[in-house]
């Protein structure tokens, strides 16, 4: 994963209505419906959310009838965890000092 995928992630992310809906569906597949349930928001609005998980590669979409059903990329969540688990803090300024 290259920090381009990274930082388009960390965009998504960035929108605490988007970081919910991730907590949701790391429970497993929800209906669009499901979700509008827990958003005071509307299906357009929840629909342009969607496509920014959806674009990130952080969410996979599947239509049924007149809703879609969205579940995690597994794949695309593991690798943003590699990413940051990756990350380290240096209290002593890096040089080892």
């Amino acid at each position: 994963m290259n920090t381009m995928d990274i930082a388009l992630i960390c965009k998504a992310l960035g929108d605490s209505n988007r970081l919910q809906i991730v907590q949701m569906l790391s429970d497993g597949e929800k209906c669009g419906c499901q979700l509008l349930e827990k958003f005071a928001i509307t299906q357009p609005t929840l629909s342009h959310h969607m496509k920014i998980l959806w674009e990130c590669g952080l969410v996979e979409a599947r239509k049924e009838g007149k809703w879609s059903h969205y579940s995690l990329n597994c794949d695309t969540l593991t690798g943003f965890k590699t990413f940051i688990e990756g990350l380290s803090c240096c209290k002593d300024g890096g040089d080892g000092k």
